[in-house]
């Protein structure tokens, strides 16, 4: 799939040679706000084609999908993220990751509204994730990273999910 132009274009190669290591982000869309994900967690950006419901699962998994023989859990970040559940578009796209469990390396899929771009963070564009007070969690961001005067959260995939949850779901796409 195409990525499509979100208005983030990649920082100047300036900003690399200031001594700033950069690293490469997926941008993406999720309820009118920007998010983005390291590229190393992402296997591959599929068309959203529809999604088999699992019963008694919990509310934020959308369900699982086909991906060339291997059912795949679905999570729609929305209700994730206690948000009202995503409305599917043209653009509603389903990202591949692979996440961490357990020294387990599994995969699973995020329902996203649209995917914006690959950019270039420089690790001085990275602030670390705001202190919202205790009953906020904020352990699944790993920062808030700065493209052109705008911020962009970035996501830890290994914690999106505690690992109690992505056991379920491994345990429930193998059944």
């Amino acid at each position: 799939m195409e990525l499509m132009n979100s208005g983030y274009p990649t920082p100047p190669a300036a900003t690399a040679a200031a001594g700033a290591e950069l690293g490469q982000y997926l941008t993406f869309v999720l309820g009118g706000d920007a998010y983005a994900i390291g590229i190393l967690s992402i296997k591959e950006i599929i068309e959203y084609e529809g999604v088999r419901a699992v019963p008694m699962m919990p509310a934020y998994i959308r369900g699982v999908i086909n991906l060339r023989g291997a059912a795949v859990p679905v999570l729609d970040l929305h209700v994730r993220f206690g948000m009202k559940a995503a409305e599917v578009s043209k653009r509603t796209c389903i990202v591949i990751i692979e996440v961490e469990v357990n020294a387990e390396r599994t995969v699973i899929g995020l329902l996203v509204d649209a995917v914006s771009a690959v950019v270039d963070i420089p690790a001085s564009g990275i602030e670390p994730p705001p202190t919202l007070g205790a009953k906020i969690r904020t352990d699944f961001m790993r920062g808030m990273g700065k493209i052109n005067d705008r911020f962009v959260i970035l996501l830890d995939v290994n914690h999106v999910l505690a690992a109690d949850e992505v056991s379920t779901l491994v345990e429930a796409s193998n059944s």
